[in-house]
């Protein structure tokens, strides 16, 4: 777990798969705690990975880019990645920039499971 008062992360696991659950804020003040939390699980538990987004409250366009960034390494490497619970009105650099329309977003975490399994 991390945690600096503006953003707070944990994982979980789905299996083999780690999930990682986003608390808070993710911007210039967050994007090194939050890059080091995604390298530190994408090394300790492989290329798949999800991203819970349901509980970020705003997200600019550098954190979008470290998701991009997380999103590439796990499918180069074989992997499977997946962005969950994503919400409009605090993620709407995903829109803006087109990328909502590239990245696998899912509605559940179930949702993001099954189309792993297919």
């Amino acid at each position: 777990m991390s945690n600096n008062g503006l953003l707070s992360l944990s994982s979980s696991m789905a299996g083999d798969i780690v999930v990682i659950h986003i608390n808070g804020v993710l911007d210039a003040t967050t994007r090194d705690q939050f890059s080091d939390y995604l390298d530190a699980e994408a090394d300790d538990h492989g290329p798949d990975m999800i991203l819970d987004l349901g509980k970020v409250s705003f997200m600019d366009s550098r954190a979008l880019g470290l998701i991009v960034h997380h999103w590439q390494r796990s499918t180069t490497a074989g992997g499977n990645f997946a962005l969950v619970a994503v919400q409009y009105p605090n993620s709407k650099v995903m829109w803006v920039t087109g990328l909502s329309q590239r990245l696998p977003l899912f509605d559940t975490l179930d949702d993001a499971l099954a189309a792993f399994a297919a």
